[in-house]
């Protein structure tokens, strides 16, 4: 049956949440203590997005979509800094992917079945020993539903939008503070009220709102929920 995986598999923590809520970081660090392998699945979407626009397909062709996703070979580590790594056919692309127009674009293509049907495949493929945290907003609910344990973290539109400027500034981009919250708003609303997979936590997902936290606090909460639970 689709889905379903043995009870051999490796294990998975399923961090979810809207963008901005801190779970990229979250997930990085978690699974650097742990030593686990690390999926950021709203990375994914960002490098369909840009593959998309290098191979000039419109989100109104969603069989094409479909079609680049399920193919797209991408691979998550870190730098000797700490700092994210993503590459695309083995080139790093994390900093164009990283834009807000390709972030805007990626929260466009997620609405669309054919993508996602695509991309499902290829998450669950990361899923390897000793274990994965998996960073998303379906992990728990659809991509990995076996998770031991799930996490959905929040936080308000406005400290989110806050933390994506201080993000941008620290490597050098240009930003609006208020343009960022209308985007946030209207990422929340398209992931929301998406028909495919809306962004929701799962019914047996521990919900934390990160407002006024510190990312490292966060950080040892879940690692916390961890051991309890490994």
């Amino acid at each position: 049956m689709a889905g379903v995986v043995s009870v051999q598999a490796p294990r998975v923590i399923a961090i979810d949440g809207p963008s901005g809520s801190g779970k990229g970081t979250v997930s990085r660090r978690v699974a650097a203590a742990l030593g686990w392998h690390l999926l950021d699945s709203g990375a994914l979407y960002r490098v369909l997005a840009f593959a998309a626009q290098a191979a000039q397909i419109t989100a109104n062709e969603p069989v094409r979509l479909g079609a680049l996703a399920h193919d797209l070979k991408v691979s998550f580590s870190e730098t000797a800094d700490g700092a994210e790594c993503i590459r695309l056919d083995g080139h790093d692309v994390t900093r164009a992917v990283r834009s807000e127009e390709c972030g805007n674009q990626a929260s466009i293509l997620a609405a669309i079945p054919e993508v996602r049907n695509g991309l499902r495949q290829l998450q669950r493929g990361f899923r390897r020993p000793p274990g994965l945290v998996a960073d998303g907003r379906d992990m728990g609910t659809v991509i990995f539903p076996d998770a031991v344990l799930k996490i959905f973290l929040t936080a308000s539109a406005t400290e989110r939008a806050q933390r994506r400027y201080n993000q941008l500034k620290e490597q050098g981009l240009n930003a609006s503070l208020g343009d960022l919250f209308l985007d946030i708003s209207a990422r929340d609303d398209r992931d929301h009220n998406r028909a495919v997979s809306p962004l929701q936590p799962a019914a047996d997902a521990v919900r934390l709102d990160t407002t006024g936290m510190g990312i490292q606090q966060v950080v040892e909460y879940v690692l916390e929920l961890a051991r309890q639970r490994l």
